[in-house]
This record gives structure tokens, C-alpha cells and sequence, in this order.
């Protein structure tokens, strides 16, 4: 699958509609190849190292079905040291929110992109900084939906935006890829930016 009718110059080893449109509005046409790996967290390792890992397993991944240089990304709420996935139902959807209510909280971004000069990295930090969430909304929040599949419970970049007073940080991070770090890292593999809207640099 290629965004519009550009040919590909990338593959994303993901199946997050949010990444592909990232790559999108730099430009960049991708073929969506998601793969399926073990995203459990090692004993004793840290957040960043957790996201960089899954995003280089992933570029690895999906690099084994493409001749295309291939890029993985992987994103983690982390609040007390503590890595929030996504909520399994409604109680830890609602449990999740209590404990980044009316305070700050940290989101890491991994991406790697395998190439022709091997296996690039970059992490990124977005702190993301929360009002008070009552129960009532907490509730209205999950009937829409959009929180079951969410890291954290929230999408920055949906109905949850109003929950968000500011970030510190990457927006684009939070929704799930740092595009300044990603256009760095696409550079040095090689691969065109703005190539889908016909202005290749």
C-alpha cells in the first residue's frame, strides 16, 4: 500500500494510520508492511530503552520483506518511571488517566530506519502536561472509543486534546513520530523527502 499514487521510497514496518500520515505530510510515499514482534519490556530496562529496542526490531522486521529502506518506531507514556500501554478495558483506561490528571508526564518516541548506511536511531522526550480529568469525563472519554488503543489511554491528537494545557517537546512525537529527527534520519539513508508531492530535494 502507497500513499496516493507516489511509488513508494520507504517501508514502514507499522500498521499506525497516524505514523503513515506523518510521513505523509513530509512527502514521503510508504509501502505499510506491520510486523509482528514481542513488545513485552526486558527485566530491569528503562523506557528509552524499551522504545529504541522495539523501534530498531521493528526497522529489522520489516526490512527482511522489502528491498526499501525501512523505518520502525515504536511510543511509550511513561509516568513514574512506569511504562503505560494500552489499557486493556475500561478500568485501567480510567486508572491510567487518574494518575496523569493535573500533572506532567513524559512520552518517548523511538524510530530507526535501516538503509544504506546500516541501522539509525533517534529518541525523542515530549513532557506533556495535564489538567485535572473529572470521572464524568473519564467515562465519556471511553465511551467514544478512542482511548482503547492508545498508549497511556489518550490520543494527543484526538478528542483527548483537551485534556492537554501544553507540551514541552515534539507534537508530532506524541501522535507516534518525531518528524524533524525522522527527516534527519531518512536524509542520511537516502531516501527523498516531499517525493509524493512532486518536489524531491
Amino acid at each position: 500500500m502507497t500513499e496516493a499514487s507516489s511509488p513508494a521510497v520507504l517501508c514502514l514496518a507499522s500498521a499506525s494510520p497516524r505514523r503513515r500520515e506523518l510521513l505523509a505530510s513530509i512527502g514521503v510515499a510508504a509501502e505499510v508492511r506491520p510486523v509482528d514482534i514481542d513488545e513485552s519490556p526486558l527485566a530491569g530496562e528503562r523506557p528509552e530503552a524499551y522504545v529504541v529496542r522495539l523501534a530498531r526490531d521493528k526497522a529489522v522486521a520489516g526490512g527482511r520483506l522489502t528491498t526499501l529502506p525501512t523505518l520502525g518506531s515504536d511510543t511509550a507514556v511513561v509516568c513514574d518511571g512506569r511504562i503505560l500501554g494500552k489499557p486493556a478495558d475500561r478500568a485501567e483506561a480510567a486508572a491510567m488517566l487518574r494518575l496523569l490528571s493535573g500533572r506532567a508526564h513524559e512520552v518517548l518516541t523511538a524510530v530507526a530506519v535501516t538503509g544504506p548506511a546500516g541501522l539509525l536511531d533517534a529518541c525523542v522526550a515530549t513532557r506533556v502536561c495535564m489538567r485535572r480529568i473529572d470521572e464524568r469525563e473519564m467515562a465519556a472519554y471511553w465511551a467514544t472509543g478512542e482511548p482503547a488503543d492508545k498508549a497511556g489511554g489518550y490520543a494527543i491528537q484526538g478528542l483527548a486534546a483537551i485534556f492537554v494545557e501544553r507540551i514541552e517537546g515534539s507534537h508530532s512525537a506524541v501522535v507516534g513520530l518525531p518528524l524533524f529527527e525522522t527527516a534527519r534520519l531518512l536524509e542520511r539513508q537516502g531516501v527523498p523527502l516531499w517525493h509524493a508531492v512532486g518536489n524531491a530535494v
